[in-house]
Parts: structure tokens; C-alpha cells; sequence
């Protein structure tokens, strides 16, 4: 029984959260420019909190894992945004898809800083990430009067 999941540890850290977002940083295949960003990254944060940096990482993907998203739905020749709830490993795919878009947006050169930075903002609940899934559980409110169209 193969499950998605299922993903393996890195090396380093043995923990398959930071597999899963080492997956996500990558471009064209390029497996170990990918691992040589995340752990650049983890090392800043290292430096600049003095804490352990996978606690930051894990506390950063915890703020910005949503409840509910919407979903668009077309009834009767009228579209609809219905608000859905969704797993945990869905939620945590779309906070790892948003903390990587909030890092490459920002300002700077290196990818590995803005990655580090945009992670302990994530942490201390501010941050581009953060305010896409508070945007987001603002338009499911929005649209909460839609919910029975599920």
C-alpha cells in the first residue's frame, strides 16, 4: 500500500516535513541545490534565533496551516466560491506552497535568507504566508452562506 505521505527523512534532520518542503524548493530536478538551500536557510535561522531551527520550521508551517479553503463551483450557470474543510496533509501542502511563494517575493538575493526570514516571520505569526491564509479564512467566512452547495 503506497500512500502520498509516505515521504522519507532527509539526511540531516531526519524529519520528512523538511523532505516535504525540500520537494516543494524544487527546481528542474535539482535535488541537492534544493537540500543545500533548506539547510543554508535552517543555518540562518540558527544564527539569527539561537534556536533550534526545526522547532521554527515546524511552529512557521503550524501558523500558516489553513482550516478551510475555497472551492469554486459552478451551479446551474452560476459560479459559486463554497469554503471547504481539508486534511491536515493538505493544509500543510498549501502552507509549504505559500511560505515558499512569500519567500521567493521577497526582497533580496539570496534564496536561502529570504527563505529563513520569511520562516521566523511565518513563526511569530506575521509575513506574506501568514497573511494568505488569514485572507483566506476571511473569504471562506465571506462565503460561509454557500456551504450547503458542498
Amino acid at each position: 500500500m503506497s500512500r502520498r505521505d509516505d515521504t522519507k527523512a532527509d539526511p540531516i534532520y531526519r524529519n520528512r516535513l523538511v523532505n516535504m518542503l525540500v520537494n516543494r524548493i524544487l527546481k528542474h530536478g535539482k535535488k541537492s541545490l534544493a537540500y543545500q538551500i533548506l539547510y543554508n536557510a535552517m543555518m540562518n535561522i540558527r544564527r539569527e534565533t539561537k534556536n533550534n531551527p526545526l522547532f521554527i520550521l515546524r511552529q512557521a508551517i503550524r501558523q500558516v496551516t489553513p482550516n478551510v479553503t475555497i472551492e469554486t463551483r459552478r451551479i446551474g450557470g452560476s459560479t459559486y466560491r463554497v469554503p471547504t474543510e481539508i486534511e491536515s496533509t493538505q493544509g500543510k501542502a498549501l502552507a509549504i506552497r505559500w511560505l515558499l511563494e512569500a519567500s521567493r517575493k521577497r526582497p533580496g538575493r539570496n534564496i536561502a535568507s529570504k527563505l529563513s526570514y520569511e520562516l521566523m516571520d511565518a513563526a511569530e505569526n506575521s509575513g506574506n504566508a501568514i497573511r494568505k491564509r488569514e485572507e483566506t479564512h476571511r473569504m471562506a467566512e465571506a462565503n460561509r452562506a454557500f456551504a450547503h452547495l458542498r
